[in-house]
């Protein structure tokens, strides 16, 4: 998540609430004000953010940064008592997420954000949180961690996006395995929520495989999962990431999604963030993402001659072959989405997904700007 650094005054305890300029002068409860010509903690609010140094302390909370530019009426955010303000939710971003848990029963050789064994629970406050989004918003994620490690707490976030945002989209990021318990799913089933897609990583076609690199014997699970969610008509997506350990084999991994998962709305072939476990596995991990081009080009299309949805993440379009160029995604996150020096002058750059901030080391060593278009990269 995108923060800043401040000096936090008079909080001892997490502040969070909705940024505002000022433009509600009623129920500034759970709104924090940001100002730049602040003297004083203005009083209603729930904190004040200001430029100002020479504030005067009226044992309010308040913040002092550098710069407000960074700020939109209604981002919600947390302001610790180390002055770090973390934005939880950009009202100008397609790419918010609920961070349901950080706990995990899976432990991905290639996981970005190593999972935690225990924690509190964070339900009441994503309920806070989510009461505090635009009633506008169109999609809102929910990812871990496992996010069904909260049992049916789940179900109550779903039906509080579902009453406080009902135009919102949503997207589960899950392994699956809980939903091998068909009482589960049903119960998922049963939010009729009108516009919700699960989104479940798959590795390998064989189980070992599979099991190998999520560091766990639940390939069978998964898979009953992904039965089950199917039977109560669920929208489901399935993700691989592709790394050195998984792409030898995707052309016959897509074969058997086509003959298992006809079912399934589309098929993410995703490329490697490298931080967390990913860096520390790198070695064993890592391959230059034009290098597995070829097995890429024909899992993508094979599932798409069958009529399937392949999609493309996180990848760079000038590494692509042109006939799959069509079939990549905008998919990094805001905040973690950077450009390189490479990438000047490029004709594709404002289609091109770019690069994790973490990938600015590692990524393809044949990245190059394009010049001009040979043909038309939409499908």
């Amino acid at each position: 998540m995108k923060q800043i650094q401040g000096n936090s005054f008079n909080i001892d305890e997490d502040v969070i609430g909705r940024i505002t300029f000022g433009k509600n002068i009623f129920c500034r409860s759970n709104e924090i004000l940001v100002s730049k010509n602040a003297s004083n903690p203005v009083f209603g609010y729930v904190a004040t953010i200001t430029i100002k140094n020479n504030i005067t302390d009226n044992g309010k909370p308040y913040c002092v940064v550098n710069d407000i530019d960074v700020f939109n009426e209604g981002d919600v955010v947390v302001i610790n008592r180390s002055g770090e303000i973390i934005f939880l939710y950009e009202v100008k971003s397609k790419h918010n997420v609920i961070m349901a848990t950080e706990r995990c029963n899976h432990r991905c050789i290639m996981c970005p954000q190593p999972p935690i064994l225990q924690e509190k629970d964070k339900t009441p406050f994503n309920l806070k949180l989510i009461s505090l989004f635009d009633k506008h918003t169109q999609e809102i994620g929910i990812t871990g961690g496992e996010p069904t490690l909260i049992d049916n707490n789940l179900f109550i976030l779903i039906t509080h996006i579902k009453k406080k945002i009902p135009k919102a989209a949503i997207n589960i990021l899950s392994n699956g395995i809980k939903f091998a318990d068909k009482e589960y799913a049903m119960k998922l089933a049963k939010c009729r929520h009108h516009d919700l897609q699960i989104d479940i990583p798959l590795f390998s076609d064989i189980a070992e495989e599979h099991n190998r690199i999520v560091g766990a014997k639940t390939f069978y699970k998964t898979v009953q999962g992904l039965y089950n969610l199917a039977l109560f008509r669920q929208r489901i997506g399935l993700r691989i990431v592709v790394h050195k350990q998984t792409y030898k084999r995707l052309p016959q991994f897509a074969d058997f999604i086509y003959h298992n998962f006809p079912f399934v709305a589309q098929v993410a072939f995703m490329q490697m963030e490298t931080t967390g476990l990913a860096k520390d596995n790198f070695e064993e991990l890592w391959i230059d993402p034009y290098d597995y081009n070829n097995e890429l080009r024909e899992a993508v299309l094979l599932l798409a001659d069958r009529g399937m949805k392949p999609y493309i993440y996180n990848a760079q379009l000038c590494i692509l072959p042109e006939d799959i160029r069509c079939y990549a995604q905008q998919s990094i996150s805001d905040w973690k989405d950077i450009y390189i020096e490479e990438c000047d002058g490029c004709v594709l750059k404002g289609q091109c997904a770019g690069f994790f901030e973490s990938n600015r080391q590692a990524h393809s060593s044949h990245i190059k700007k394009v010049e001009h278009i040979s043909s038309d990269i939409s499908c």
